[in-house]
């Protein structure tokens, strides 16, 4: 194929002769370079069309794309390798000619060496981790990728690190979008300057090519792209993409050449001639005319006219978009919609009828008819943008168009081309299936260009941005409009957005809406807006869809059947759609000039809100039983207002509409309020918990400022404004509790049921007392909002940091001013609160750094209102007024139980003073009054709250009383003032003391009050406590007030008032069903005053209880201020209202005196009635059963103390028995168990055995044991290593593998333990339990599946008791206590008898009580818990012998398990004994269980007596020098044996219970053994010159009386004897000798001897006190040796302690020394005949191991995140997904990898496997997250790295710095060494082998 190419071109000049194939690559080249020769000259048209057709040729030589979507130029499709061989043949030609001849690397190098580029511009996709640092971005989409980020200098800034979303692109040297001071090294110094010009012939050959193959592109996207009915599917389009995949690279490696590259691509992009030259397909091509042709039909197929045949094309489609709606009824009129409709083939919205109201204002316009439906490519890019849309916007052509964007030309043309796709955009995301991705990759392209303010506002003067922008949104929404059926449902002429949609619930809109935001916050576009009334027009018709979305109709008979959970949608496409562009146009409305804006917006707001009410046809009642929480045009009208007082200095009442429009506005925010206390009254449970959380959401911090806040600001103007008798009644009417206001003692109410009445009433006055306490719009400034906010928040509950930026709810503009973090939060945060910082209780959750308030701020600024206002759960009230009551009694400022605090608020504007009309009106006042006489009364249904908010109103109203009142005014107006007037003025002040005498009211026949005639006696008896309160005259006056004010308004229609009164007359009367009312007069004789005075006796249970306190000191009158009153109770309360009272007037001073001068008779016995009867007994009945309780629990502890006194005797570790154990007459002698399940307590039996609950698990912390004391660091860099060859484990596998090497192998078998890796740990939490009643506590486990978390399958369950993770069972030996062994009589009996009797014994196999032979329960569970101890482990730990399954690997294992569980709790103490004491490691301990089971287990291999070591250990041999060594592998050495496993063996060989004298016997010989090993190494260590020097000076004392006790002599024998073989010659270079040479003195040859021993010593101590139940001894680290050789009998008694203590001491030998040494160095010397250099190696043992310890973390989290979040595995070279590093031994692996699976288990399983057995403790890198992983369960641990505010951050969702936490890590590493992750973390679930 390619040679037909360049045979053609050959053809085309003769000059050149034609090649073979096989020189084509030259002659590319060639080709190439006389091609440019000849451009190169003046006159190039020949040139210039040889390139053309060669192109031509090499271009189209055939169409792979067509053939693979099976086109009819299949056939072209010659004889190349398939279509993907043409196509790298063509590239290939095409860099060869972009060269011009030369290599195409060269021309890469040589063009970005003319790079001007002083942008970074990188370009990156969704999950990338990039920067935002807010110190420096100007716009507040600014980011950094992370290199420019570390090379600018951003210290002290507020930045974060992210995970972009969508993807993004570097901002860094663009100083419109971040300061210049931000800019990284590189981009700051670059200015086109310095850089030369580019020379003209590099890039002509670029110019050429280019344009012909960007063209190719385009005519394979054509090709490629087929319209079926419904859209090419998701397959199709992938496959062509995947075959452009290398031209489009191709492209992107050309924007990576630089400027100058880049400027050659825009032009040939943007120039419009070479585009129609190529493109129109007016040519002879067929080729390119079949292409246009398939590019028309796909423009049409878009909905998109051509502008040539705009006109026929109209007639075509006459309306395609009337489909399928619900409203179909609705189908009217079509004419209008044709054109419209035609904009969207799938426009599901064909209901004309609403077509009519709503698009009609669309249409009208051809403006946005074209902005729809017309596209005219005029260039290469716009045609690639277009089919970059059509196919969903794949990621490789994103990223080529954004590379492109540092050209500053082609950005302006990239973004008008954008604009000018807009609609197209929106067309195609709506049908798309995968419209995530699709968002994604817009708003990555879109908020590179609409961030630019220069750039967004020339598309906004050039292209109509805003229209474009306004038009898309409002058609998108058009799609799902339904018919509203708020209030009037059959005739609403409104529409909504219907939740239910995709558009709505999938949030497909927020990309234009982004975009639209973003726009807004661009001062110049803003003003644009603000000043267009034409786009204000259409946003409010816009916003209007969202009006009343989402409506809730009550149920009121059964549960709904379908919970929809459309209101997600709702709340957010109010906060997308509605709430954040206004946010964006507020932050633009902040000073004077902008008032014009403001008048703009609220005018057409109102006509708005007058359309929505006529279209819902809304008289002045709201319907009943619904509620919406969507009014964004009430928002939008209230929050400007706010502002314009606020900001702008407007006059309120010139942007306020008449009274009647202010009394419909408050309708709807007010059935908001009343609904929210209905929700939680319970009164919508009918509806399901949805209705819940739309309460919840409507008041939550990131909705409410956009929601509650703005409802309640407009009911404050709303009030301000109307009468507000009429306010007052309204409220109370909505709220539905208007009949309970009533003096009578029974009432009925028609709209509210008995039980809701309590919790509505406290609604409504909570509402009143918000409503004029709220200060929010009323006059605070921003900071002192700021600190309401957090002083509420942080009273509800101590806050983290983070989640006080949560809850504090901004502005959600961000460019509004307060960026959370900014300088005023932390400012304002610190002066409110104190920091706590993070605490660690282990076993607890871990804790976070935390705020708290500070004293002050719960003395003086504690606001119960803001609490309730923010409270999403009502607990969170509760919350805080115990936090309150807490720091009250903590300060000593009140001890009782306080009511909420009176707090005084910030002085109002002016503009809303009329808002305190409210608290001195009639109605009001009548309100407080009934309810204080029916508290007073104690009628039903009130409570505590309701009193605490009616003192509040009253103290609110005396705070804000209008004028002082003149006290000449007469005040008291007789008697004869009837009932109707109640109150003669309207000042509170004055109302107060105005005394009322009757009220007339309506009550049931069947009230008390009805049955008196005279109203005398009424008084006396009306204290009802009977079932209910009447119907009050006030309210029927309100109803009267109400109609009166109806009539002040005067509407325009008369008979509107007709329509609706009716309704609320009906209110009144009730209906037929209920017993008739009548009217009775009651006796009151009260004022307010006195009622309050009467209240004040009756909290406090006195009579006469207040005495007025300016009577004794005049001076309170004046500073009213008093502290004392400040804080609480009802007492309190009413005090301070006295007093405030009378210090505003002198008459209410002289009434109260009066009043408390009348001594008030004794309140009648006849109080104390049934109500008040029914509490007295309910207290009374629960003082009795506390003190029934009380009696039970001492009765219970009594017993308890008495079963504990008997159960002291028992085995101490079997009991967990928190004090010391007593000690116990020596008669008893069986130990007593308790049985958790069935309680009861006796011995554990042979048939019945009783067990221990343990769990058993593999552990290699031992293993990880080094020689050093500082940890290993984890690796950050590439050159840090971790090579595990020190540790502890890998020390001891050598060991064993040199032994096995030259050794017999069972021999070797005991010579060493295993189990430093994989070894078994058993643990218990101390209960006991019976072995039968533990089976059927599995079985019903194993029934019960509800209990995840444990696989009882393998076992596993918790203790019944303490609930402590378990997973086997071990049995309890029956026998005798610890303590009182008769067998731990000391004998006096000599060491060699002792020695014959030990041999004896372990002679006798099965000298054991229980016999092996007969089968017992006990004999059989002994087996099972062995076998689960073996499977705990796997097969690789406890498989060492060459000769699989021999016997001796068995008895390795089990004395190693001993080994391993001595050794753990010797790290448990801290690596040594020196604190002694039985520690709760001892209290807990199952050892001597566990010593029991292993002992039964390994007498059942009786090792062959030739070869027991105690022999060798205590008899001299005859020694044969003639040993035939040849036949077969000799044993091992006793000098290489390892003295702890010998000491096992012993033990573990003996029948049991051992007897302490022959324990002491074994140690003392085996101690013998050890110091022999420790002199040998010492000599091995030494030097030549020191061995020589001890050698003779230890031969000098030979002959002293006790030469087998000084170690000199002692030492200079070894070196003599061990000298007669190899071992210490060729040792030519010295290099084995120490590798420092010590001085070596007698001291410190002494602490070496010591530090050998030391080991051996603390292990055998501890193993002591577990057989014996011996204490250890407590001692100073100096002193350890001694103690504890003294404690284990090898010291003899006579010992003075005078002189330095010497171990060699300590040695009692059972034969001659000398003798016994030349036998065990004579087994040496004949091995290092052979092998000198092993015999040595063998000789050094290691056992001086440092404690364990975690890998060493860096301080800040950012150095491990960078070097790993991009690091390749080593087993799959890939980049992880999830990676994570292992923190024991720094492996890095790969989390759920499957590249990394084996054998079905993934990479972190695997390793926790090998690595620690099964444990595995992982850090997640991309999570700052520690995972760990035990056996088949996993568990997240949580953060090591805490931020500056001691807070994790998980998933490093903020992104802030974090540093090491070191006593968290010291947690982690703490419950590592002590195995009990499986205790302390709660959270535990199955990994399936899937990490």
């Amino acid at each position: 194929m390619a040679a037909a190419a360049a045979a053609a071109v050959g053809g085309q000049q003769p000059s050149q002769p034609e090649l073979p194939a096989s020189g084509l690559a030259l002659d590319k080249a060639a080709t190439a370079a006389h091609l440019k020769a000849a451009l190169s000259r003046p006159d190039n048209r020949a040139g210039a069309e040889e390139l053309q057709a060669l192109l031509e040729r090499v271009l189209s030589a055939e169409r792979p794309l067509a053939a693979a979507a099976g086109g009819e130029d299949a056939a072209a499709a010659g004889g190349g390798g398939g279509p993907g061989a043409a196509e790298e043949e063509a590239l290939e030609w095409c860099k060869c000619l972009l060269a011009g001849g030369g290599g195409y690397d060269e021309f890469c190098a040589a063009v970005r060496a003319y790079d001007p580029a002083a942008l970074c511009g990188l370009v990156w996709t969704a999950n990338f981790v990039a920067y935002r640092c807010r110190t420096c971005g100007i716009s507040p989409c600014m980011s950094l990728c992370a290199e420019c980020f570390h090379q600018g200098d951003h210290t002290g800034h507020d930045f974060n690190m992210f995970r972009s979303q969508a993807g993004g692109a570097c901002d860094c040297g663009d100083s419109n979008v971040m300061r210049e001071s931000g800019f990284c090294k590189r981009h700051q110094i670059k200015s086109s300057s310095n850089i030369p010009c580019v020379p003209k012939d590099l890039l002509m050959m670029s110019e050429f090519v280019l344009p012909r193959f960007i063209f190719c592109l385009i005519q394979y996207l054509r090709e490629g792209y087929n319209e079926p009915a419904d859209g090419p599917s998701e397959k199709d389009l992938n496959k062509v993409l995947q075959l452009l995949e290398p031209q489009i690279s191709f492209l992107e490696d050309l924007t990576k050449m630089g400027g100058a590259m880049r400027s050659v691509l825009t032009q040939v992009l943007t120039n419009q001639q070479n585009y129609k030259d190529l493109t129109s397909g007016l040519g002879e091509n067929a080729c390119v005319k079949k292409s246009h042709e398939k590019y028309l039909i796909a423009l049409k197929s878009s909905g998109l006219t051509y502008p040539e045949d705009k006109l026929v094309y109209g007639v075509q489609e006459p309306s395609a978009g009337t489909s399928s709606l619900a409203v179909q009824g609705f189908v009217g009129a079509t004419g209008t919609l044709g054109q419209v409709d035609s904009s969207d083939e799938d426009d599901q919205d064909g209901s004309q009828g609403l077509g009519k109201r709503k698009r009609v204002k669309l249409s009208s316009g051809t403006k946005d008819q074209s902005i729809m439906d017309v596209l005219k490519h005029k260039s290469f890019l716009e045609e690639l943008l277009f089919w970059t849309i059509k196919y969903e916007f794949p990621q490789k052509m994103v990223t080529f168009l954004l590379n492109m964007l540092p050209d500053q030309e082609y950005k302006v043309a990239f973004t008008k081309t954008f604009v000018q796709h807009y609609a197209f955009i929106m067309k195609t995301l709506k049908k798309s299936h995968e419209s995530d991705t699709m968002s994604n990759r817009i708003v990555h392209i879109s908020v590179q260009l609409f961030s630019n303010e220069e750039l967004a506002r020339q598309v906004t003067e050039e292209c109509q941005l805003l229209d474009i922008m306004v038009t898309v949104l409002l058609y998108m929404m058009e799609s799902c409009l339904i018919k509203s059926e708020l209030q009037d449902e059959e005739n609403s002429l409104h529409v909504v957005v219907n939740c239910g949609e995709a558009l709505l619930k999938n949030n497909t809109y927020w990309p234009l809406v982004s975009d639209f935001i973003n726009i807004l916050s661009h001062q110049s576009v803003a003003k644009r807006f603000l000043e267009d009334h034409g786009l204000l027009v259409t946003w409010m018709n816009f916003v209007s869809f969202f009006q009343g979305m989402n409506l809730n109709k009550r149920e009121l008979n059964e549960h709904v059947e379908f919970e929809s959970q459309t209101y997600y949608a709702a709340f957010a496409a109010e906060l997308e759609a509605c709430a954040q562009p206004m946010w964006g146009l507020l932050s633009h409305c902040k000073v004077r000039e902008t008032q014009e804006y403001t008048r703009n917006v609220v005018r057409y707001c109102l006509e708005a809100l007058q359309d929505w009410f006529d279209a819902i046809n809304f008289v002045d009642e709201p319907a009943p039983n619904q509620v919406t929480f969507h009014l964004p045009l009430h928002r939008y009208y209230a929050m400007f207002l706010s502002k314009a007082v606020k900001c702008q200095e407007l006059d309120l009442d010139s942007v306020l509409p008449d009274q009647e429009m202010l009394m419909k506005l408050m309708i709807h925010p007010l059935q908001i309020q009343a609904s929210l206390a209905e929700i939680h009254s319970n009164m919508w449970v009918r509806n399901g918990l949805q209705i819940k959380g739309q309460a919840m959401t409507y008041v939550q911090s990131h909705f409410c400022n956009s929601m509650i806040d703005p409802d309640i600001y407009l009911l404050q103007v709303c009030a301000s404004r109307l009468d507000p008798d009429y306010f007052i009644s309204s409220v109370f009417e909505r709220f539905k509790v208007v009949d309970l206001l009533t003096m009578a003692s029974q009432h009925q109410n028609t709209v509210l049921d008995a039980e809701h009445e309590r919790s509505m009433l406290e609604g409504a006055l909570t509402f009143l007392v918000i409503l004029l306490s709220l200060r929010l719009h009323l006059g605070m400034s921003d900071d002192e909002i700021l600190r309401a906010e957090m002083v509420a928040q942080l009273c509800m509950n101590d806050r983290t940091h983070s989640s006080l930026l949560d809850l504090i709810p901004e502005n959600p503009n961000p460019k509004s001013g307060i960026i959370p973090g900014s300088y005023s939060f932390e400012s304002v945060l610190s002066t409110v609160a104190d920091f706590k910082a993070p605490v660690f209780e282990p076993g607890g959750s871990m804790q976070q750094g935390m705020y708290t308030p500070k004293a002050e701020v719960w003395d003086q600024e504690f606001d119960p209102v803001m609490v309730i206002l923010r409270t999403v759960y009502r607990r969170d009230v509760q919350s805080a007024m115990d936090r309150y009551t807490a720091f009250l009694k903590q300060s000593g400022k009140f001890p009782g139980n306080p009511w909420p605090p009176y707090k005084k608020r910030t002085s109002l504007h002016p503009s809303y003073k009329g808002l305190m009309r409210l608290l001195h009106c009639k109605t009001l006042h009548i309100v407080l009054f009934t309810l204080l006489y029916k508290i007073l009364m104690d009628h039903q249904n009130l409570s505590e709250h309701v009193l605490c908010m009616v003192l509040y109103l009253i103290e609110l109203g005396l705070e804000n009383s209008a004028e002082e009142e003149s006290d000449e005014e007469a005040s008291v107006s007789g008697p004869e003032r009837c009932h109707d007037s109640w109150f003669p003025g309207s000042n509170l002040v004055s109302n107060m003391r105005h005394f009322i005498n009757y009220v007339r009211v309506r009550v049931p026949e069947t009230a008390p009050e009805v049955k008196r005639d005279s109203p005398a006696s009424t008084s006396s008896d009306n204290l009802g406590s009977f079932q209910n309160s009447g119907t009050a005259q006030v309210f029927s006056l309100v109803a009267e007030r109400r109609k009166k004010f109806q009539e002040i308004i005067n509407r325009s229609s008369s008979e509107a008032n007709q329509v609706v009164r009716p309704k609320t007359s009906s209110k009144w009367s009730a209906p037929g069903s209920a017993p008739q009312l009548t009217t009775a007069i009651l006796e009151i004789k009260e004022s307010i005053l006195s009622l309050l005075i009467k209240l004040h006796h009756k909290l406090s249970g006195k009579q006469n209880s207040y005495y007025p306190p300016w009577l004794d000191d005049i001076e309170i009158l004046i500073q009213p201020e008093i502290p004392k009153y400040s804080h609480g109770d009802g007492i309190t309360a009413v005090e301070r209202i006295l007093l405030k009272a009378a210090s505003q007037s002198r008459m209410n001073k002289r009434i109260i005196e009066e009043i408390c001068r009348k001594v008030t008779p004794p309140v009648p016995p006849k109080k104390v009635t049934a109500a008040e009867k029914k509490t007295l007994d309910k207290e009374e009945r629960r003082q009795k059963a506390r003190e029934r309780q009380q009696k039970l629990l001492a009765e219970f502890a009594s017993r308890q103390k008495s079963f504990m006194e008997t159960a002291m005797d028992v085995d101490s570790p079997e009991n967990d028995i928190p004090m010391e154990i007593t000690t116990a007459e020596p008669q008893v002698s069986e130990a007593v168990y308790d049985c958790v399940i069935c309680g009861q307590s006796g011995p554990s039996s042979e048939d019945r055995p009783t067990g221990l609950v343990v769990l058993l698990q593999a552990s290699s912390v031992l293993g990880q044991c080094r020689d050093n004391v500082e940890p290993k660091k984890l690796p950050i860099t590439e050159e840090e290593q971790i090579y595990p060859w020190d540790t502890c484990a890998a020390v001891h596998d050598v060991r064993l593998s040199l032994l096995q090497r030259y050794f017999k192998d069972s021999s070797c078998l005991l010579a060493v333990s295993i189990g430093w890796e994989g070894g078994v740990y058993v643990q218990t939490c101390g209960h006991t339990l019976h072995i039968d009643c533990h089976k059927s506590y599995m079985e019903s486990l194993r029934n019960d599946q509800v209990l995840q978390g444990f696989s009882v399958d393998k076992g596993e369950f918790t203790c019944p008791l303490c609930r402590q993770f378990a997973n086997s069972v071990l049995p309890c030996y029956p026998g005798s206590n610890v303590e009182n062994n008769p067998w731990q009589r000391p004998s006096n009996k000599s060491i060699q008898d002792l020695i014959k009797e030990v041999e004896e014994l372990q002679g006798r196999p099965g000298a054991f009580p229980v016999s092996i032979s007969s089968e017992t329960n006990l004999s059989k569970e002994m087996e099972s818990v062995m076998k689960d101890i073996k499977n705990t482990t796997q097969k690789k730990y406890r498989d060492y012998s060459k000769t699989p399954g021999s016997p001796d690997n068995d008895f390795l294992f089990m004395y190693s398990v001993a080994r391993t569980n001595l050794e753990l709790e010797l790290i448990h103490r801290g690596g040594n004994l020196c604190s002694g004491g039985a520690s709760t490691a001892g209290k807990r301990s199952c050892l001597n269980q566990l010593f029991h089971v292993l002992a039964l287990h390994m007498r059942l291999y009786s090792i062959d007596s030739e070869y027991n070591p105690w022999r060798k250990l205590t008899q001299l041999e005859e020694m044969n020098p003639q040993l035939g060594y040849e036949e077969q592998q000799p044993e091992v050495p006793i000098l290489y044996h390892d003295v702890t496993s010998l000491l096992l063996i012993q033990i573990l060989m003996m029948p049991q219970p051992l007897r302490k004298d022959h324990f002491t016997c074994i140690v003392k010989v085996l101690f013998t053994l050890l110091y022999t090993q420790a002199l040998a190494e010492l000599s091995v260590k030494c030097s030549e010159e020191d061995r020589s020097a001890w050698k003779h000076a230890g031969a000098l004392k030979k002959s002293t009386c006790d030469a087998e006790k000084s170690y000199e002599v002692l030492l200079s024998f070894v070196i003599s004897e061990l000298s007669k073989g190899k071992l210490y010659h060729e040792e030519g270079t010295q290099e084995c000798a120490m590798v420092n040479p010590i001085a070596w003195s007698p001291e410190s040859m002494e602490k070496y001897l010591q530090d050998f021993c030391l080991p051996f010593l603390r292990i055998t101590s501890l193993l002591q006190h577990h057989l014996f139940g011996e204490d250890l001894p407590s001692c100073q680290e100096e002193e350890e040796f001694s103690v504890l050789a003294s404690c284990l009998g090898l010291l003899p008694t006579f010992y003075q302690t005078e002189h330095p203590f010497i171990s060699a001491s300590c040695l009692d030998w059972p034969v001659p020394a000398f003798d016994i040494i030349t036998q065990w160095c004579f087994e040496i010397k004949s091995f290092t005949e052979r092998h000198a250099e092993q015999g040595k190696a063998l000789l050094i043992q290691e056992s001086k191991w440092k404690l364990p310890h975690l890998l060493q973390l860096p301080e800040n989290y950012n150095t491990i995140f960078q070097y790993y979040h991009r690091k390749t595995c080593s087993v799959c070279t890939k980049v992880p997904k999830d990676p994570a590093v292992c923190l024991v031994c720094g492996t890095f692996v790969c989390l759920k990898g499957l590249c990394c699976k084996q054998q079905s288990y993934c990479e972190c399983v695997l390793h926790s496997q090998n690595c620690g057995a099964g444990t595995g403790i992982f850090l997640l890198i991309n999570a700052s997250v520690i995972i760990i992983i035990r056996g088949h369960r996993f568990c997240l641990w949580g953060s090591v790295y805490l931020d500056a505010h001691g807070e994790e951050d998980r998933d490093l969702r903020r992104g802030k710095p974090l540093y090491i936490c070191k006593e968290r890590y010291k947690v982690l590493e703490q419950q590592w060494i002590s195995h009990t992750f499986d205790h302390i973390n709660k959270r535990w679930g199955p990994h399936y082998n899937g990490l």
